[in-house]
């Protein structure tokens, strides 16, 4: 068996550093050594867990990965919890993946612990597991499963998405070439770790590369600007929100803090943005404060990354760039015909190792997610000029008004530029005459004054006529995404009420 080649080229890194986190530096040798014993405790006397799903509810840190690793070496497959879900959130995924064995830090063990106990789950403290003894541990092939993330779930219940090493390696190995991953880098992590973006694209990359991670529990703004000062980081990876929240704090601060900060964001090799669109705006402003063109990928937890825009090249605002190495992408119009010319807007079909194995216990689904060995994402996208350009979900981001198929994305890129809204979600809202009519829920800046009429007057100068906005709420409390971003479902549901 060839192994999980993730966790052999540990091997060859040694003691160099891997992770720190807490304070604590570990070596990639203490990885394999703390991941050893997690796979020990795992297997209690077993030759081989065959597959179990092992869930665990750990934060960023150097146990994450042991136990992840821990639970790979044994021949389990991974199943992460999201630190921000709530208990019936969590019980679904352990019930759904019937985890066998769930870890959790002994601070946080009574997240799970209740559960577990009422499920009938075995529960094993991560710090116990740490300390196991070593045992023998068995070999684990590249074809078996090795990882359940569950989707964000906003039109249906979370769906688990199986992925196996093999699918796994290929999505590193594909951004490692791309994005030239080096033994000399350094990434800060304080990406959630049940998302693809925090799990292969940063910690896993790096694991590969032999290159270093500093961990945090959650974004801390203020621990992670006084390292970026300190030049300590080589590549960065972070969420819209965060580089806005970023842009904040360096036009708020001091001159000597803006002058530190910005020259560390400079002194950085690569800064990526992704798992939500990013504002040209946003975009823009980031390269004026800091000098960095931020780099735009586009993926999702079926495939991991499957677009990107060039390390070395242009990096054009508002586009997510050419297909990744050993990745296969194409546009379907809705007809099922095949799209060959540039312009002309269709569904995102992607093919290649990197593409998940199935929907856990969904066959259906999974049956009905492929076409001729092409998965479909549901995303509608436009080849432009060479770069692809996301116009949004079929099921939420596509309007159709009028014969007209409108972006919400591209209508909120727009509104977001009136001075007055600070966040906005554009939806299409049923009409018996349009089909679909624009409908746009905003939130306003502090002392800020907005009403449909004015919006509509201002957007004329800058939209097309059936672009404009014919429905306008005001909102401050709808429920957010991990983004920070205003749920298309809970606008849509504010528009149907009324």
């Amino acid at each position: 068996m060839a192994g999980i080649r993730l966790i052999e080229r540990a091997k060859d890194h040694g003691d160099a550093p891997a992770i720190a986190s807490r304070g604590a530096r570990h070596s990639y040798s203490d990885l394999l050594s703390l991941s050893a014993r997690v796979g020990a405790a795992l297997l209690d006397g077993r030759p081989d867990l065959r597959g179990e799903r092992v869930a665990f509810l750990i934060p960023g840190s150097a146990e994450h990965a042991a136990v992840q690793w821990g639970a790979w070496r044994a021949g389990g497959i991974a199943v992460p919890l999201s630190l921000a879900a709530t208990e019936p959130e969590i019980e679904h995924v352990l019930t759904d993946a019937e985890v066998g064995v769930a870890l959790a830090p002994r601070r946080l063990i009574g997240r799970v612990g209740p559960l577990c106990e009422r499920l009938g789950i075995r529960r094993l403290a991560v710090e116990a597991a740490l300390g196991a003894n070593p045992a023998a541990l068995p070999g684990i092939s590249t074809d078996r499963p090795a990882m359940i993330l569950y989707t964000s779930g906003t039109t249906s219940r979370p769906k688990g998405v199986v992925t196996t090493h093999a699918n796994i390696e290929a999505q590193i190995t594909s951004l490692v070439e791309a994005w030239a991953w080096q033994g000399e880098d350094r990434i800060p992590l304080f990406l959630p770790l049940h998302h693809v973006h925090g799990i292969v694209n940063v910690l896993s990359c790096a694991l590969w590369s032999g290159a270093f991670v500093e961990a945090f529990e959650s974004f801390d703004q203020e621990a992670i600007l006084k390292r970026v000062g300190e030049k300590a980081y080589t590549i960065f990876m972070a969420v819209p929100t965060i580089y806005v929240k970023l842009i904040q704090a360096l036009e708020s601060a001091m001159p000597e803090d803006r002058q530190r900060w910005a020259a560390g964001f400079a002194h950085m090799r690569l800064m990526i943005s992704g798992s939500a669109a990013l504002p040209v705006s946003i975009h823009e402003k980031w390269t004026e404060l800091t000098g960095q063109t931020l780099l735009e990928r586009y993926g999702m937890t079926e495939i991991g990354m499957a677009l990107s825009n060039p390390l070395s090249g242009e990096r054009r605002p508002g586009a997510v760039g050419q297909a990744l190495p050993g990745v296969d992408v194409r546009l379907v119009a809705e007809s099922g015909d095949l799209i060959g010319t540039e312009n002309e807007a269709g569904e995102i079909q992607v093919r290649g190792p990197a593409v998940f194995a199935e929907y856990w216990k969904k066959p259906a689904v999974t049956k009905e997610s492929f076409v001729d060995g092409w998965f479909r994402t549901g995303d509608v996208a436009v080849l432009e000029d060479g770069y692809y350009r996301i116009l949004g979900r079929q099921s939420v981001d596509i309007i159709k008004t009028g014969g007209h198929k409108l972006s919400a994305l591209e209508i909120e890129e727009v509104l977001r530029q009136h001075p007055a809204i600070q966040e906005c979600a554009v939806v299409g809202v049923k009409d018996e005459i349009w089909g679909d009519t624009v409908a746009v829920a905003a939130v306003t800046r502090e002392g800020a004054s907005l009403d449909l009429a004015g919006l509509q007057a201002w957007a004329r100068e800058r939209l097309s006529r059936h672009k404009i906005p014919r429905g306008l709420k005001l909102v401050s409390d709808l429920p957010r995404n991990a983004l920070g971003k205003v749920t298309k479902p809970a606008v849509r549901e504010l528009f149907e009420r009324v």
